[in-house]
């Protein structure tokens, strides 16, 4: 892995930063919390921005609408994204991360054509149906169903936590295809249009006040064949390319605004008084977690590093994806956990001001619980790392 930036990666850095410092002030703030057809105006308006700038798929191929850029150059794009502070892509998330480059894999040439270029300016938004209520860190035990009625699918069951699905146009979906087959053999990959009939989206109120997750049912809804990606009853094998991606290179952003975290949580330090006098920063102990927050992140950092050029030479995400979830979600927790402990009364009664964001401090410790689910259970992680990883035996 030689990831030393050349003279051509520092001039990319510097044409980068000069179009993020102009651009991101300008776009504004985000909406607030809970207005959602702002929030995809909000977030489709920059992902048309970076699009037009050229910076849109930066990592995707030239031939699929991409850059193209080497590895070197998506890594500079990333850390100056974070350093800008720019909008994070939210509901453009899973067609940049998941679908795109699932499509890329393993898509035709006509699903390639459409969905691609609407995808990276930001036209179409797409969400995820894999959970169900009765199939979450066992996913392959799900049971909606496709059933083939000439050149469509009728589709009936229920997905729940699809992130977003209430602004979303179009949804990954995973269906069992051929009931009397093992869990893992009856399954398809399909590209589901939201506004289809029969097609009823209802918003879930999480702990944190907001309405990301989404229960989707499906009663009766007709899919064309043409929307299969992959081989019928080969969509295990499809959702694991679409997993790895979810798992790995997806969480780059995340891990270097982690950084950006823990020098909030240093500043915040130094201006919460300490009861004896001084402030929270002068508690060596404290010091010695920040520090020791430091170095994980960083070694999480050069994983990713090393996933992303990986999956650069491979075309599909490295398998260490598992690895680099597991640890970004205890990271992000624990992190969460010690910026309440540091504010103390200031996060409990949501005090803003001073540099110090209470309201905001106890937002993302609550919202960081659901890390250790999102995107694949902590525990099925680790099932993951020892069986592709290290190689060890299935559990009986």
């Amino acid at each position: 892995m030689d990831l030393t930036y050349n003279e051509e990666d520092e001039a990319f850095r510097a044409e980068l930063r000069t179009w993020l410092e102009a651009e991101v002030p300008a776009h504004g703030p985000p909406p607030p919390p809970g207005d959602w057809p702002a929030r995809r105006a909000y977030d489709t308006a920059w992902q048309r921005k970076l699009h037009d700038a050229g910076y849109a798929g930066l990592h995707w191929p030239a031939t699929f609408g991409g850059r193209g850029a080497p590895v070197t150059q998506q890594l500079v794009y990333l850390e100056e994204y974070a350093r800008a502070g720019a909008p994070y892509i939210s509901v453009n998330f899973v067609g940049m991360m998941h679908a795109g480059p699932t499509l890329i894999a393993e898509g035709t040439d006509a699903q390639r054509a459409y969905h691609l270029p609407r995808i990276l300016s930001g036209e179409d938004i797409w969400c995820q149906g894999f959970s169900e209520p009765s199939a979450g860190s066992d996913l392959a035990s799900l049971r909606t169903s496709a059933v083939r009625a000439g050149d469509e699918y009728v589709v009936n069951g229920q997905k729940i936590w699809s992130t977003r699905a209430h602004v979303a146009d179009y949804c990954e979906l995973l269906v069992r295809t051929d009931p009397d087959a093992r869990k893992h053999r009856g399954i398809s990959w399909l590209i589901l249009d939201m506004r289809s009939p029969g097609v009823e989206v209802r918003p879930m109120r999480t702990i944190d006040g907001e309405s990301h997750f989404c229960e989707v049912f499906l009663t009766d809804v007709r899919v064309p064949v043409a929307n299969l990606v992959g081989a019928e009853n080969d969509g295990w094998r499809v959702t694991n390319v679409t997993l790895r991606f979810e798992r790995g290179t997806a969480f780059a952003q995340h891990i270097i605004t982690l950084r950006t975290q823990l020098r909030d949580l240093v500043r915040a330090a130094r201006l919460v008084p300490a009861t004896g006098g001084g402030t929270a920063w002068d508690d060596p102990a404290l010091r010695t977690h920040v520090g020791r927050l430091e170095a994980n992140a960083d070694g999480l950092w050069r994983m990713t590093q090393k996933g992303i050029a990986e999956a650069e030479a491979t075309g599909l995400p490295a398998p260490t994806g598992s690895a680099v979830k597991l640890r970004f979600s205890e990271l992000s927790q624990e992190l969460s956990e010690l910026a309440v402990r540091v504010l103390g009364r200031a996060a409990i009664g949501g005090v803003q001001g001073a540099g110090i964001d209470g309201v905001e401090t106890a937002r993302a410790y609550l919202w960081s619980l659901q890390y250790s689910i999102a995107a694949g259970t902590s525990q099925i992680q680790r099932n993951l790392i020892a069986e592709r990883i290290l190689g060890m035996p299935r559990a009986a």
